[in-house]
């Protein structure tokens, strides 16, 4: 191995995230939503670290049904990078990878014991029967809807495009993370009505009036001018259409903050109906529209306007 190769290895290795993921993967296969849930790390972080391990023969994965799994690909290491993640894992005694090891060991413990309460979404699974899932209850309800154009800002894994896609005519997911896209595309490959575009989406790179829907799902939370977005936003909406915006309420948690890399600290209700006022839009509904029940318990804002 040359001396460009080492150097790769060892920036492999230097990235806190990734370290993490790796001392997680090495354990149990998990799902990239699994690892958010362990760890507290963001998705569009998870999915970035998670596509350079993949690309380095770290990781490998695995799909079934809708969800990918994935492991580190202990078969496949180089004796090089065997030998630095041996160092790395024997010598690192780290408070912050002790306590994914926990949370890895309590999910486990409530994964194999079939706790359908902490393992599927809140309310809907306290009273689980079979078939009555939030996924199926999105998918199924989905169907009444043709949204034409959709422009989904910030689009990260995908999710929401997998689920919108099948009901629209086009359907463009805008990330300014190009790993974030690249990690995407694979859940995206068989909707031919999926672009994947990196972008900015305080300067959209699209034409005036180009879209019927566009959502900003958690999108401003990464802003860092939030009324910009939104007027961007605004001016590539046709007239009649729409826009949905999700975002976090005001709160205090600094270390959240810092933890999923947010460039802001919440939203209040009134903040958000004044950017979408001031960028020309009637207000259908805004709105706190949940409260997470576990600390921190954070609250969820929902907006829809529409252009006219």
């Amino acid at each position: 191995m040359d001396l460009q190769d080492w150097s790769d290895q060892f920036r492999l290795f230097a990235e806190p995230t990734r370290v993490r993921l790796l001392a997680l993967l090495s354990k149990a296969e998990l799902t990239v939503a699994e690892l958010c849930e362990i760890t507290g790390l963001q998705q569009p972080r998870v999915s970035t670290h998670l596509a350079k391990l993949r690309e380095a023969s770290l990781v490998r994965d695995r799909k079934a049904g809708v969800s990918s799994f994935y492991r580190m690909d202990s078969d496949s290491l180089s004796d090089s990078s065997r030998r630095l993640w041996d160092i790395v894992s024997s010598d690192a005694k780290d408070p912050v990878l002790a306590a994914d090891a926990d949370a890895l060991q309590r999910f486990l413990r409530s994964r194999a014991a079939g706790d359908l309460t902490d393992s599927v979404a809140d309310d809907l699974e306290r009273h689980y029967t079979p078939g009555r899932t939030w996924e199926a209850l999105a998918r199924s309800t989905l169907q009444l809807l043709t949204v034409g154009d959709v422009l989904d800002v910030a689009s990260g894994d995908g999710a929401l495009a997998e689920l919108l896609a099948p009901r629209s005519q086009r359907y463009v997911c805008l990330d300014v993370s190009q790993a974030a896209l690249e990690a995407s595309a694979p859940r995206l490959a068989n909707l031919a009505n999926v672009e994947l575009q990196c972008g900015d989406m305080h300067d959209l790179p699209f034409r005036d009036r180009s879209f019927d829907l566009v959502v900003l799902m958690q999108a401003i939370n990464y802003s860092r001018d939030p009324a910009t977005a939104v007027r961007e936003s605004a001016r590539v909406l046709r007239s009649g259409g729409r826009m949905l915006v999700t975002t976090l309420a005001k709160h205090g948690h600094t270390m959240a903050h810092r933890t999923f890399d947010h460039l802001n600290m919440g939203f209040e209700v009134k903040e958000l109906r004044k950017m979408l006022e001031n960028a020309g839009l009637r207000i259908d509904s805004c709105q706190k529209i949940s409260r997470e029940r576990r600390h921190p318990n954070f609250e969820l804002i929902a907006a829809t306007a529409t252009k006219a």
